[in-house]
């Protein structure tokens, strides 16, 4: 851990957040209180994955889409396949 005066942070300020990448840094105020220098790394997404190659269309896209929503829409009559059960 580096620890730097209000000066040197005001002088050496890029230097010393390429060195809190890599280790902790704390700057200590002209009061006395010490700051941490955190490095706070970008979140990502969990909808941020990568595209697929494909030769299927938008239109084939919303299509299935369709499909698949019909398909789910149906109601299920357990009692309309009662003949495979006799």
């Amino acid at each position: 851990m580096k620890i730097y005066t209000y000066s040197e942070a005001r002088e050496r300020l890029a230097e010393i957040l390429n060195i809190a990448r890599e280790e902790d840094v704390m700057i200590q105020g002209r009061g006395g209180e010490v700051f941490p220098i955190v490095l706070k790394k970008k979140s990502r997404s969990p909808f941020a994955i990568p595209g697929i190659k494909t030769q299927a269309s938008t239109k084939d896209i919303l299509q299935a889409v369709k499909d698949s929503r019909r398909q789910i829409a149906k109601p299920i009559n357990p009692l309309d396949d009662r003949s495979s059960h006799r």
